[in-house]
């Protein structure tokens, strides 16, 4: 029998900037997972990860004043809507316009996320591998546009900005957050290969049919018994929440990879200390069954 997830624990502090919520409190993005039941498979997804990469402990890609991280843009009603070229996933991208300012920052790497909030507006507009033009159009592999006011699930096996089919704004956390001593949703991580399938709220899978992989969507959990008492403010404000919120499996990457926004305001040493945090400090927890294409 499967274990049951229990009722949806919503927590005060929904996520927002503005007058803006990050999605409303019952998605899953904002739900506390913290007394949800470990998942039959928690250890096989444990060791199948570990005995991936050489990487075996918890890696915040994020800090290095500024130079790693998720470059997050907030326009408003005042920026203009600009015309967007899919490249190769137009068929499950949200056409265009998208509002986006002309010196928009783009994720460094090869993924170039661009990630915007219209905070007037409360949309999302997120693209992959994106390149402007010089009109201000864009160029995208894929995009979507999310309305942060509803719990917005896109058509069955489209993808987003992100293999999992996921927004990546909610999932990545914020200085600001931090310093105020809460991170109130769950954290965007990679692994270096996943499933053909995926949980709910992942919507698209990236992978192979080898089942001791894990599946996108996938939640872990830092264990309640792990000693979080040392580590440095920043440090233990986002492992804080790593128990109650939790991570959850978006893209293929690095493994143990967990993303913060780009801002010069991290101190690299207290981020440091999550790196001393190992996967076998975390257990998957059953959110629901892992959908597959038939």
């Amino acid at each position: 029998m499967k274990p049951k997830p229990p009722a949806v624990v919503v927590s005060a502090g929904v996520p927002g900037i503005g007058t803006c919520q990050i999605f409303p409190a019952s998605h899953p993005y904002n739900t506390d997972i913290s007394k949800y039941p470990v998942h039959p498979k928690s250890d096989e997804y444990i060791s199948t990860i570990d005995t991936m990469s050489d990487r075996h402990f918890l890696h915040p890609d994020f800090g290095g004043k500024g130079q790693y991280g998720m470059p997050i843009n907030i326009v408003g009603k005042e920026t203009p809507l600009v015309p967007i070229t899919f490249t190769a996933y137009g068929s499950e991208s949200d056409p265009g316009p998208y509002r986006i300012a002309p010196d928009a920052k783009v994720q460094p790497g090869t993924d170039r996320h661009v990630v915007v909030l219209d905070k007037d507006a409360c949309k999302l507009y997120e693209m992959f591998s994106a390149f402007k033009n010089e009109d201000n159009s864009w160029n995208a592999a894929s995009g979507a546009i999310w309305d942060l006011s509803i719990i917005h699930r896109r058509p069955l096996f489209y993808t987003s900005a992100d293999g999992a089919g996921m927004a990546i704004y909610p999932l990545v956390i914020k200085y600001e957050e931090v310093a105020q001593g809460k991170v109130n949703h769950a954290i965007r991580m990679t692994v270096p290969k996943t499933f053909r399938g995926f949980i709910w709220p992942a919507n698209h899978y990236s992978g192979t049919n080898d089942s001791s992989l894990p599946p996108m969507g996938l939640r872990f959990r830092l264990k309640e018994n792990y000693d979080i008492s040392h580590l440095p403010y920043q440090a233990k404000v986002i492992a804080t929440a790593l128990k109650k919120y939790g991570t959850i499996i978006a893209q293929n990457g690095s493994a143990w990879v967990i993303g913060g926004e780009q801002d010069t305001r991290w101190d690299d040493t207290q981020l440091r200390a999550l790196k001393s945090i190992p996967g076998s400090a975390f257990e998957v927890v059953y959110t629901g069954e892992i959908i597959t294409r038939q």
